[in-house]
């Protein structure tokens, strides 16, 4: 059963080899943000160079992509037709050489339906190679159902909040790169709404996407390399009930007074859709539409 052998649990173990192992098909969406291969040894005034638990963050690049590649075709297969995945990732720039996550993200099976920028406020690494790079990227991955590459428009109240996301980053965390409680809870309750499914991260670290998960009404599946972050993210899990004031603040944002049909139909502006826009733009016609 799906139900016993997968849900609510966190599988501690390469996140590659256990995506193998799970079914096909039977997980709604995902978020994560792997080990960005940044080498560990870059450190700059505001933080030290990371080091995760248990795992090396410093693959050949070719290796890197290659590995993130597969991951997230395993998630593919994982996630049901019409599902989503969230993938966040920061440019790098290594001897003179950008690293894009699009360089790899586009060999992968996913439809990449939208680039979110993520205004993390500060930045890491205070030096004056380049300018102050405060910015990461989330990806929205998106699996077509029924040969539709579309997929469903997003609800007014979740659209509204835009492409760029301004989070400052988790401060009390013992992982080294947390997310902040904010970006899972905004991915879920904007792909998932009101309903209940099933919410996958490959790289769970100290099980934030799990705790919103949990908080939201979801079950969830987490796998991560290190024991001692699983050991914590079931000790979150335990206590969820302490992190629900800011998963409640980021839902209150998700607020619209007047939805776009609402706006059309009551002739109000709509932009280039409204009705008054229509009239204007024939009355402009009709006056300077003069045979005589």
């Amino acid at each position: 059963m799906i139900s016993s052998n997968y849900l609510n649990k966190i599988f501690c173990g390469d996140a590659l080899k256990i995506l193998k192992n799970l079914p096909d098909n039977f997980v709604d969406m995902g978020i994560t943000s792997p080990p960005y291969n940044k080498g560990e040894n870059k450190r700059g005034w505001l933080v030290k160079n990371v080091k995760y638990s248990a795992s090396s963050d410093k693959l050949p690049e070719k290796d890197y992509q290659n590995l993130q590649i597969k991951v997230l075709n395993e998630l593919f297969r994982i996630i049901k037709e019409g599902g989503s995945f969230f993938y966040n990732h920061k440019l790098r720039w290594e001897k003179g050489e950008l690293y894009h996550p699009i360089d790899w993200l586009r060999k992968t099976k996913w439809i990449i339906r939208q680039e979110i920028i993520w205004d993390r406020m500060i930045a890491a690494n205070i030096r004056g190679w380049r300018f102050w790079q405060v910015e990461e990227r989330i990806y929205w991955l998106y699996k077509p159902k029924n040969k539709n590459l579309i997929g469903e428009e997003l609800k007014s109240k979740h659209a509204l909040l835009t492409s760029i996301w301004r989070f400052s980053p988790e401060k009390n965390n013992s992982h080294p790169a947390p997310f902040p409680i904010e970006l899972p809870t905004r991915v879920i309750y904007s792909i998932m709404d009101d309903n209940k499914g099933t919410i996958i991260d490959p790289y769970c670290g100290s099980g934030t996407t799990l705790v919103v998960a949990k908080i939201l009404g979801h079950n969830f599946i987490g796998i991560d390399i290190s024991q001692e972050y699983v050991n914590n993210s079931y000790q979150r899990l335990k206590n969820f009930e302490n992190e629900k004031i800011k998963v409640i603040e980021e839902l209150q944002k998700h607020v619209v007074n007047k939805t776009f049909q609402d706006r059309k139909k009551n002739n109000k502006f709509t932009g280039r859709f409204s009705n008054q826009n229509k009239k204007q733009k024939f009355i402009e016609v009709s006056l300077f539409d003069n045979k005589d």
